[in-house]
């Protein structure tokens, strides 16, 4: 496979630069609380970023890669290394769902059991098991996807019986607020809600916490999130799509 050609020097060092002050706060905050840092894995959200930028974070050693939308998503990882993880973080239409089973290694983002069931009927129809979070929307904000947090036992009751789905935790966004340590409540309420779930529905290995973007992830961390989704703090700011 050809490889995409590498970004200008300059904007290869400014990556590398972010990408080792973003693990270096990883690191701290997992001290914090006590953890192993190697349990916290970095997701470079690489939406509008392209294929070199991209290269550029791979050879900086990350291997997993979120992508929002498949119409771009699935169309860049073919010019680039077969050993990157793909992580489906946005919301998915039910006609997109077949675009998404066999490009994406987790899908974050089932936020209704009409998505789940389409996701079953299509792994289903391909002969493959898919690993899925589901999506909270812990602030209850009504812009948001995501099942509500009473609805979340029910549904992962549900999902944990489809034969081609394998759930695999929770994923979270917080709300936009001013101070970072505002959004603790909401990572902290989904731990809880995970570990209540490990006891009600012991069958599904509530492995992952996705919670944490570029301007909380640290919070995150020390609430114990196991996938941070990074965008903005490795590769710039963004004018054509909305913060991560």
């Amino acid at each position: 496979m050809q490889r995409p050609r590498t970004s200008g020097n300059q904007d290869a060092l400014m990556i590398a630069d972010a990408l080792r002050a973003v693990e270096a706060r990883i690191a701290s905050a997992a001290a914090r609380a006590g953890r192993d840092p190697q349990s916290v894995t970095l997701v470079a959200v690489s939406k509008t970023v392209d294929a070199p930028r991209v290269y550029a974070a791979y050879l900086n050693g990350v291997r997993n890669f979120g992508e929002n939308r498949v119409e771009e998503g699935v169309p860049k990882q073919a010019g680039l290394p077969n050993d990157i993880v793909w992580h489906m973080i946005g919301h998915v239409q039910s006609r997109k769902v077949r675009d998404v089973v066999g490009h994406f290694s987790l899908v974050h983002s089932i936020d209704s059991l009409h998505l789940a069931e389409a996701f079953q009927r299509r792994a289903e129809a391909a002969g493959v098991e898919v690993a899925v979070l589901m999506e909270v929307n812990m602030a209850r904000e009504p812009q948001k996807y995501g099942f509500a947090p009473d609805e979340v036992a029910a549904a992962a009751a549900v999902i944990a019986g489809m034969s081609h789905l394998k759930l695999q935790g929770l994923m979270t966004m917080a709300p936009v607020v001013t101070d970072p340590a505002e959004a603790r409540p909401v990572f902290r309420g989904l731990r809880e809600l995970r570990d209540a779930l490990a006891r009600s529905v012991p069958s599904v290995d509530w492995r992952h916490l996705s919670m944490g973007m570029t301007d909380d992830f640290e919070v995150a961390v020390e609430e114990g999130a196991t996938l941070v989704r990074v965008g903005r703090a490795i590769f710039g700011e963004r004018t054509t799509a909305p913060k991560d």
